[in-house]
C-alpha cells in the first residue's frame, strides 16, 4: 500500500497582501497528478487545510474540486482532520457527503475516541489499513482548567491529556487490528508542535497552546503506531530522528524565510506492516526571493534576476551604510519592465539611523498578535516583575479567541 502525506495547504493565505490562488491551484493540480503517477492507495492532509475559520469562496472551490478529482482518481482513501487554523464545524459540515466517496473529515476530537479510528479497505472489502484520524486537540478538549492552578501544572495536564487521547485511539485500533486477525498498518495524524520541532522566522506557525507548553515530546506517542503523519510545523522534518514520525511541511513556502528550501510531501509504503518512507518534491510555483545588502548588491542582484528574465516576488532588505530617503522609488525603477514584483521593502538603515527605533518602521505584518502586546508593555513601562503574568493571560485569552472563532463557524 502506499500513502501520501501532505498538510499545511493554508488556502486562502496571501502573503503581504498579495493573493495566491494561483499557486494553491498549481499545486493542487500537480498533487492529483501526483497522485495518479505514484499510484497512490491513501491520501493523508494533518491539518491547517485552510488559512482561517472562514475561507473565502475561492479557497473552497479550489479545496472541493481537488477532492472531487480524487475521488475519481484510483487513490482508494482520503482522510483529512483539522488544525488550529481551520474551523472544525466548517469541515465536518459536508462530512456525510464525502463519507459516500471515501473521502473521511474529522473536524475535532469527538465525544467517542472510536469514531477517530477508521478502518479502511480494499476494493475487495478486506482491510487494509487503519488510521487513527487524530485532529487538533484545543485546550478545552484535553483538560480541565481550574482556579488558580500553576503554570507547571497546567503544562503537565496538557501533555497527560495528548498523551492519553492518543493512548486511547491506539489502544482501540490495536484491539481492531487483533479483531481483524491480519497484520495490517496502524497509522496516526496529528496536529500539534513536537519537542524541538524547527521553524523559520516568517513562516507563520502560531504557537498552539500558551507561550511555549504542550511540545509534545516524542515518547508520548503509542509504539503500536506504524506510521505518524503530523501537520503544524512547516518545515519538513523527522520527529526526533525516526524515520516513521514525520512532518510533511507546508508545500507552499509561507514567507520569504522560506524561500529557498525545497518542499516536500511523504510518500509512504508499507511492506506488511513496516513502512518506508521518501521525499516526494513539490515545483516552485512562484519563485520568492529575499535581497539584502546596500544599494550595489540589491541593484546587482534585480539586474541578474531581470537579465534571466525570471516571474519573481522580492523581499528587499536594504541594510547599507548609505542612508537612502529615496529606496522604494529606486526599486520600482529597477524592476520597470520586468517580471519582477515587490512584496516588502524593510530600510533598516533610515529606522537605525534617522529615526532612531526600530518599531517605526515596522507593520503589523512584521509583527504577531504577542509582538504587539509586548509594545503595549514597553510603552506602558509596565516592570520586568508584572510581564510573565501580564504575557501568560494575555495568550490564554487570545488562544480562547482563535477556539472560539473556529467553533463559531
Amino acid at each position: 500500500m502506499k500513502l501520501l502525506h501532505t498538510s499545511d495547504w493554508h488556502l486562502g493565505r496571501t502573503l503581504y497582501g498579495r493573493k495566491r490562488y494561483e499557486e494553491f491551484g498549481a499545486f493542487l493540480d500537480w498533487l492529483a497528478d501526483a497522485i495518479l503517477l505514484e499510484e497512490i492507495d491513501a491520501l493523508l492532509v494533518a491539518g491547517d487545510v485552510f488559512d482561517t475559520s472562514a475561507p473565502g469562496n475561492r479557497a473552497q472551490e479550489l479545496y472541493y474540486r481537488f477532492l472531487c478529482r480524487v475521488a475519481g482518481s484510483s487513490c482508494r482513501h482520503v482522510v483529512i482532520i483539522a488544525g488550529n487554523h481551520d474551523s472544525p464545524s466548517f469541515l465536518d459540515a459536508p462530512k456525510e457527503l464525502l463519507r459516500a466517496l471515501d473521502i473521511h473529515v474529522i473536524g475535532g476530537a469527538t465525544e467517542n475516541p472510536q469514531d477517530e479510528v477508521l478502518v479502511l479497505s480494499d476494493p475487495n472489502g478486506t482491510p487494509e489499513l487503519i488510521v487513527c484520524a487524530v485532529p487538533y486537540l484545543r485546550d478545552r478538549d484535553i483538560r480541565i482548567a481550574e482556579a488558580g492552578e500553576s503554570i507547571e501544572g497546567k503544562e503537565r495536564k496538557l501533555i497527560e491529556g495528548i498523551r492519553k487521547h492518543y493512548e486511547d485511539v491506539a489502544a482501540l485500533a490495536e484491539r481492531k487490528r487483533t479483531e481483524i486477525g491480519a497484520d495490517i498498518p496502524i497509522v496516526a495524524t496529528g496536529h500539534l508542535f513536537t519537542s524541538g520541532g524547527q521553524t523559520v522566522d516568517g513562516d507563520g506557525v502560531r504557537e498552539l497552546y500558551i507561550g511555549s507548553l504542550a511540545h509534545v515530546a516524542a515518547g508520548n506517542f503509542p509504539k503500536n503506531l506504524n506510521y505518524l503523519a503530523l501537520g503544524h510545523l512547516h518545515v519538513p522534518q523527522k520527529v526526533s530522528g525516526s524515520e516513521v514520525m514525520r512532518y510533511s511541511g507546508a508545500p507552499l513556502p509561507m514567507g520569504f524565510g522560506e524561500a529557498d528550501r525545497q518542499k516536500s510531501l511523504c510518500l509512504v509504503e508499507f511492506d506488511g506492516i513496516q513502512a518506508s518512507v521518501r521525499l516526494l518534491d513539490v515545483p516552485v510555483f512562484q519563485r520568492l526571493e529575499r535581497i539584502r545588502g546596500n544599494w550595489d548588491a540589491i541593484s546587482e542582484q534585480i539586474l541578474r534576476l531581470s537579465a534571466a528574465g525570471s516571474s519573481v516576488w522580492l523581499e528587499i532588505v536594504y541594510d547599507g551604510e548609505e542612508i537612502v530617503g529615496d529606496l522604494r522609488e529606486r526599486l520600482d525603477k529597477a524592476i520597470q519592465g520586468t517580471k519582477l514584483e515587490i512584496l516588502r521593502v524593510k530600510n533598516n538603515r533610515i529606522a537605525e539611523q534617522v529615526l532612531g527605533q526600530y518599531w517605526k518602521e515596522e507593520t503589523l505584518d512584521d509583527l504577531s498578535e504577542n509582538d504587539v502586546f509586548e509594545r503595549c508593555l514597553d510603552f506602558h513601562e509596565v516592570s520586568e516583575e508584572q510581564r510573565p503574568e501580564l504575557l501568560r493571560a494575555y495568550r490564554e485569552i487570545v488562544i480562547s479567541l482563535h477556539e472560539d472563532d473556529s467553533r463559531a463557524q
